[in-house]
């Protein structure tokens, strides 16, 4: 029985199939269920991205790829916060794991797909929704085979979008404690569907949210000398802090503040009592991450020293850098090349945006590679856009990498 026979809640309209672009390349046994099942894969994201669940909140989704494991004979078992789920297939003392993530975004999607989110102002973004079909295909897949070297650890984890992410609760339950290595996809819509990227060393950078409160006895604007401007205060934080702090840090290592959110006042002839200032401090090297917030006070200080203002700071520390392991990256790039060939493999750049894998790279070996999301033709619509969507034939593509790197390190 296929999924949209155990499950025809799953069917949307428009075509299930896809191709499969890395067709005949083996092993049988996952030629057999791509071409029996990828219709199931492509069904599966299309349920995960019209009803998109924000993160700590993903119980259907949960619930979804639970009920599919279990019909094929599998045990999974839930994060005890409610959400997420792991899963062994296989059996051996060996083990690998492949890394999904079940949450969406809170914004409106502007697609106009026909299986577009049903939820107001929630919409799978960021290839979330591909990237749980994929490993569930994966394992489901791995669960056909006549036997394997080991065991795989499926991981389909809750928040990846809520600081500091929720890969700290699949950790903290013990999921890595016999995992000898993990591997995990990302969709990347600046790179052509059949290919991959990847990258040894470190692929994304560490990302701390900061918050600064200020307060002031306000006053007239007419007798600023009376009290502390604290609008005054906020424009030399807003312009004097990314620049002190390019002369506190290597400028090699990628460090950058950019502010998002500043509030402050109402009446053009009354300087506030309160203004709020909120941004992301970025650095794409793991040593300076460990010294920005130090760095950070330090400055905020010195720069209100003079002006009288009070003020508090919430430095919220985020995700250090996924930094790729050698030889993890390799069996990704042998994976794609194993797929689709030669040119199926890509070299990629550090991003500056942060990702919550990084906290099993601080476990266990692994990586994390790009899976090619664009067509080919057409805009590249950007991650965490309202526009974003992806070439589905990516789905079947990125299945075949994950289980050729999960036998590799089995090997």
């Amino acid at each position: 029985m296929t999924l949209l026979e155990a499950h025809p809640e799953l069917a949307t309209s428009g075509d299930q199939v896809v191709t499969d672009l890395g067709a005949g390349t083996g092993p049988a046994w996952l030629d057999q269920w791509l071409s029996a099942h990828r219709s199931d894969v492509v069904a599966v994201r299309r349920s995960l991205h019209s009803v998109p669940e924000l993160g700590r909140d993903e119980h259907r989704t949960t619930a979804l790829v639970a009920r599919r494991l279990m019909a094929a004979g599998l045990e999974p078992r839930t994060l005890p916060g409610g959400t997420g789920l792991v899963c062994d297939v296989g059996r051996g003392d060996r083990c690998v794991a492949l890394r999904a993530d079940l949450d969406a975004l809170p914004l409106g999607e502007e697609t106009g797909l026909p299986f577009a989110s049903t939820v107001p102002n929630v919409m799978h973004a960021c290839g979330h929704d591909a990237h749980t079909a994929m490993v569930l295909g994966a394992g489901l897949a791995l669960a056909s085979a006549p036997s394997l070297p080991g065991r795989v650890r499926l991981v389909f984890q809750p928040a990846e979008e809520v600081q500091p992410g929720g890969a700290i609760d699949v950790v903290a339950d013990g999921a890595m404690d016999d995992v000898e290595r993990i591997f995990a996809l990302h969709c990347d819509p600046r790179l052509e569907v059949g290919r991959l990227g990847t990258r040894v060393g470190p692929i994304t950078s560490a990302c701390d949210l900061v918050e600064i409160r200020l307060t002031s006895p306000g006053g007239h604007t007419a007798r600023p000398h009376l009290t502390a401007d604290l609008v005054e205060a906020l424009g030399l934080l807003i312009t004097q802090l990314p620049l002190l702090l390019t002369r506190q840090v290597d400028p090699r290592s990628g460090t950058v503040l950019v502010w998002g959110a500043v509030q402050a006042g109402e009446a053009a002839n009354a300087i506030p009592q309160h203004g709020v200032l909120r941004g992301t401090l970025r650095t794409a090297d793991h040593a300076t991450w460990s010294e920005l917030e130090d760095k950070f006070r330090a400055l905020v200080a010195a720069v209100l020293a003079p002006l009288g203002v009070g003020y508090v700071i919430d430095h919220i520390r985020g995700v250090p850098p996924v930094v790729n392991e050698a030889v993890s990256s390799g069996m990704l790039r042998d994976a794609a090349i194993i797929t689709g060939g030669p040119d199926a493999a890509a070299d990629t750049e550090q991003s500056s945006g942060g990702e919550d894998f990084a906290w099993y790279l601080e476990k266990v070996p692994g990586a994390m590679a790009r899976l090619g999301v664009w067509p080919g033709v057409g805009p590249m619509k950007d991650i965490h856009q309202p526009t974003f969507d992806l070439d589905e034939r990516a789905l079947p593509f990125g299945v075949r990498v994950l289980v050729n790197s999960a036998l590799q390190a089995l090997a």
